[in-house]
């Protein structure tokens, strides 16, 4: 049988250090060295996503200021200046008190919960799963370590997205990427059926999703992975309030009742780390270095208790009314069109994420924006997951030093935006011309939202690409003053292009792309900027 494998010292969160090399470090080397750590290497988006909320809670554990109180104190927190100060007391040390870290993962946590094999309280697993989830015959009835590990095939529908593998020949996964795995089932598990688990006369077979399924979530990014995890403790009261019996799962001497609610979230550790809607657990090799298979199900079916996710954009709907959401992970979207709804103050149409609020000046200037997305629908279906970091932004943010750069952030994603919906009206406009030879070409036509034509995904793709450039361009202290609108129109109209191609020589083609560029042109006409020719041209075909 395994002797175990303590997440505490075993290395398994790859990092990248500061002179460029890498290693792999448990949760105490992580803690230790963290003034030496430049980021985290995780190769699983999700699974970095979740493992930095399980990190901001033990920082809030272990960070002290000078006056020796912790940063999840719960006087301290009555008062947000100074729990602020605080904050910044720590900041000012410049690394995590080793002391401190070996009091907290040895003495403060149970003997045991950071072992992610442990027989009794396995790591943010149930160990009750073997005799609950059962066949009709009594025998342990598995999920399978295909259902743990994210993009493998799971049943009839599961996505394949980095290999090929079979339940008739299930391959084993090291414990560490299995670590990574259970994290990500946890904050980003599917809804829907699962594997039954009996504790009544009732076998239910369904539950609910992970509490960030489907999201994105956006960090403020340090130099060090000190700064970037004290700067991740989300401040008091803006994500629910602190409580005398807040505790992390591996915190908690007990394992929580399936048949009733879930504790309520608390700051921070029930908030960071104690809202999964599944229970898991994992079964090691002999040796203890694999995980063999795996049991995922559900661990309530209580609703869950509303909560502020401190790193997620809130979105109200467009349509009116009804409750904000969080803004959905797409991995056709690039961060930078997400960068006003952080800098701006928000309450239009946005909310900025909580973590993004009271950033201390003294490390604002350097301070990039680090996302974690997985392009999920509500139930099963995984598409795809990404990371993406912003060059040094969050100086500009609207209630900084640099307001006019916050607000020409906004200008700049907004025109992209509205010159993108145009782009994609005038390809499918210019398709419909270019083939339906019964249209009049100089009257209004109305389009068929189910066929678009092939010229309307091509355009897109180049303009997006274009876009981007352009934006960080516009955004440069040589390009600070210029008119934002004609750089877009120009990459629009140059991607509208390459989508037609060379059947441009067509005259029923060519046509139809002067018609569709007049559509793109007229974005600038109706700012009042129409370019003068020798602007229009540019050097570019027009």
């Amino acid at each position: 049988m395994a002797d175990g494998f303590d997440l505490r010292d075993m290395p398994w969160i790859p990092v990248a250090l500061k002179g460029g090399s890498s290693a792999s470090v448990g949760l105490r080397d992580l803690f230790h060295r963290a003034h030496e750590i430049e980021d985290l290497e995780l190769p699983v988006p999700p699974a970095a996503s979740g493992l930095l909320r399980i990190l901001a809670s033990m920082t809030a554990r272990i960070a002290v200021g000078r006056d020796g109180v912790r940063l999840d104190d719960e006087d301290l927190a009555e008062d947000a200046r100074d729990w602020l100060n605080q904050r910044d007391q720590v900041l000012e040390q410049g690394r995590f008190d080793p002391r401190l870290v070996d009091a907290y993962l040895d003495e403060e946590v149970p003997d045991g919960h950071l072992d992610l094999f442990h027989p009794t309280r396995p790591f943010l697993q149930d160990p009750r799963l073997r005799t609950e989830c059962v066949d009709p015959k009594g025998r342990p009835n598995p999920s399978g370590v295909n259902k743990l590990v994210l993009g493998r095939p799971t049943g009839v529908n599961g996505a394949v997205l980095f290999g090929h593998f079979t339940d008739t020949e299930p391959v084993p996964v090291p414990a560490a990427v299995a670590a990574w795995h259970l994290i990500a089932q946890l904050y980003y598990g599917p809804a829907g059926q699962c594997t039954p688990r009996k504790i009544t006369s009732v076998k239910p077979g369904n539950g609910d999703a992970g509490p960030l399924r489907k999201s994105v979530s956006y960090h403020p990014w340090a130099d060090d992975l000190f700064t970037t995890l004290v700067l991740g403790v989300p401040q008091p009261g803006i994500c629910g309030d602190p409580d005398v019996d807040d505790a992390c799962p591996w915190e908690a001497e007990a394992l929580p009742d399936p048949l009733g609610p879930a504790a309520p979230p608390s700051w921070p550790g029930r908030l960071l780390t104690g809202r999964a809607r599944h229970a898991a657990l994992l079964e090691p090799s002999a040796d203890g270095t694999m995980v063999t298979d795996a049991y995922l199900t559900w661990s309530t079916h209580q609703p869950a208790a509303a909560a502020r996710d401190p790193y997620v954009i809130l979105d109200m709907p467009k349509a009116g009314g009804g409750l904000p959401f969080a803004r959905p992970a797409d991995g056709n979207r690039a961060l930078w069109r997400d960068l006003d709804a952080l800098l701006l103050k928000g309450g239009g149409q946005s909310q900025r994420p909580p973590a993004f609020e009271s950033l201390p000046r003294t490390v604002r200037t350097g301070l990039r924006v680090r996302a974690y997305g997985f392009d999920q629908d509500g139930q099963q279906r995984d598409s795809s997951w990404f990371e993406a970091t912003t060059p040094p932004v969050l100086q500009w943010r609207e209630d900084g030093p640099q307001p006019r750069m916050a607000i020409r952030v906004g200008q700049c994603r907004e025109f992209a935006e509205q010159v993108g919906d145009r782009l994609y009206y005038a390809a499918r406009l210019a398709w419909r011309l270019a083939t339906d030879a019964g249209i009049d070409s100089t009257a209004k036509v109305k389009l068929d939202l189910k066929k678009p034509g092939p010229w309307a995904q091509v355009a897109q793709a180049g303009y997006w690409a274009a876009a981007e450039r352009e934006f960080w361009m516009l955004l440069t202290p040589e390009k600070s003053g210029d008119p934002l609108r004609l750089p877009f129109v120009e990459a629009a109209l140059e991607a509208l292009d390459a989508a037609i191609g060379a059947r441009s020589a067509d005259i029923r083609v060519a046509r139809a792309r002067v018609r569709a560029r007049g559509t793109l042109r007229a974005l600038l006409r109706r700012a009042g900027t129409v370019p003068q020719p020798a602007e229009a041209s540019s050097g570019r075909n027009t």
